[in-house]
């Protein structure tokens, strides 16, 4: 096999894939409608991190059923890890590979080069096997997405700003810290942001409505706001098209959602299209102090996280009624509908309807009532490629609906 040196085939490299492994089994319910690399942890996805850091386009190598919207590049001849963050370290061995070359460490593959794609089994298999000795971030579960979310900020914040000047912010507002940066278009009023414990980064055309008390590190993306008088702790990245309020604490809201009213969300994960009723809160804290449990798809049984602070994970288009009250270490699956009052139980599946009182199936049909009706509101159309991959996800949850 022809080969280049690492330098040529990273200047010629101007289209990447990101493949699926197996934590996209282990990522779900987030996972059942995106590839692994269309998280979002810090500001960016996964995708656009190494987009950003090798100045490429990028498709994707995921299940069959979601290549209808995530197609993969053709001409692409590096092939990435979709749940691997990228650092600078990362990044020059990624870089340097040459064709016919994989990157791997132990029983993980982070990259290969290739004249044609392979899954990452073969890769291991056919390619000059080069070992990765340092440590780097791969995201396994749910919860690593919360955990990791305040360095992934930190490294986004960097990558996105350096070299560059903020945008003027209203001398209304109370800034402490030097790291606070406004993109194009944005705004914020009678505010209080302290980045002294981690940099602030608001996108483009965002807003942060008056008396908003802000703390670091802390994300808000493009055409999102955060509403009046929010309380909003470290950790926290509010995804594009998205609104905020209420008391949020080292979680992360993917985008195109809604926790716009008072109640507590905290070390939580919300996909896109979500919306959580007002007063809705979650516990991340048992009362005994234990280690919180989450439910695992492939083994429908409960798994320990180790972390004592665990609150909700919550797929693509679930939503929450008024007064919804979410036990420590939920799990909600895509197109959930909670509502009425007690505690549900801490696994929801997918496309239920219904509360602590019980469950019934949420018709697909009726489900794509909803979900145009949502889309609507933000000026899009609920197309057929949505609904083919929605209409899988309801075949391959069924299983999860035991009632």
């Amino acid at each position: 096999m022809p080969k280049a040196s690492g330098l040529f085939l990273f200047l010629l490299l101007m289209t990447i894939n990101l493949f699926d492994d197996a934590c996209w089994a282990s990522l779900r319910p987030l996972t059942f409608t995106r590839p692994v690399a269309d998280l979002r942890i810090g500001i960016l996805t996964i995708a656009e991190k190494w987009a950003k850091y090798l100045n490429a386009d990028f498709g994707f190598n995921t299940q069959d059923y979601l290549s209808i919207k995530y197609a993969p590049k053709l001409n692409a001849k590096l092939f990435i890890n979709g749940a691997v963050c990228p650092d600078h370290e990362l990044l020059a061995a990624v870089s340097g590979l040459q064709i016919g070359e994989v990157l791997s460490s132990g029983s993980d593959v982070i990259a290969y080069a290739c004249n044609e794609s392979l899954t990452y089994e073969q890769a291991k298999q056919q390619l000059r096997p080069i070992d990765y000795k340092q440590n780097f971030l791969k995201i396994i579960y749910p919860e690593n997405i919360f955990t990791h979310n305040p360095a992934e900020i930190r490294k986004d914040f960097e990558l996105l700003t350096k070299g560059r000047i903020s945008a003027k912010i209203s001398s209304t507002n109370q800034l402490l810290g030097d790291d606070i940066f406004f993109e194009e278009g944005a705004k914020a009023e009678c505010s209080v942001l302290n980045s002294g414990y981690g940099p602030i980064y608001v996108g483009k055309n965002a807003e942060i409505w008056e008396g908003s008390l802000i703390r670091g590190s802390f994300a808000l993306c493009e055409n999102s706001s955060v509403k009046m008088g929010a309380k909003i702790y470290s950790g926290t990245t509010i995804g594009p098209n998205s609104r905020a309020g209420g008391e949020i604490n080292n979680s992360v809201i993917w985008g195109n959602s809604a926790k716009g009213h008072d109640g507590y969300l905290g070390n939580s994960v919300l996909g896109e299209w979500c919306n959580i009723g007002a007063d809705t809160n979650n516990s991340n804290l048992k009362n005994n102090y234990a280690e919180v449990k989450l439910y695992d798809y492939e083994n429908k049984a409960m798994r320990n996280t180790n972390l004592q602070f665990c609150g909700l994970v919550m797929a693509d288009h679930a939503k929450s009624g008024i007064n919804t009250m979410f036990n420590t270490g939920s799990i909600v699956g895509v197109s959930a509908n909670i509502f009425g009052g007690g505690l549900p139980p801490n696994h929801i599946p997918d496309f239920s309807w219904g509360g602590a009182d019980g469950f019934e199936h949420y018709k697909l049909n009726k489900m794509f009532e909803t979900t145009a009706k949502v889309f609507a509101r933000k000026n899009r159309l609920l197309e057929d490629t949505e609904k083919q991959i929605l209409t899988k996800v309801f075949e391959l949850t069924a299983p999860h609906r035991n009632f």
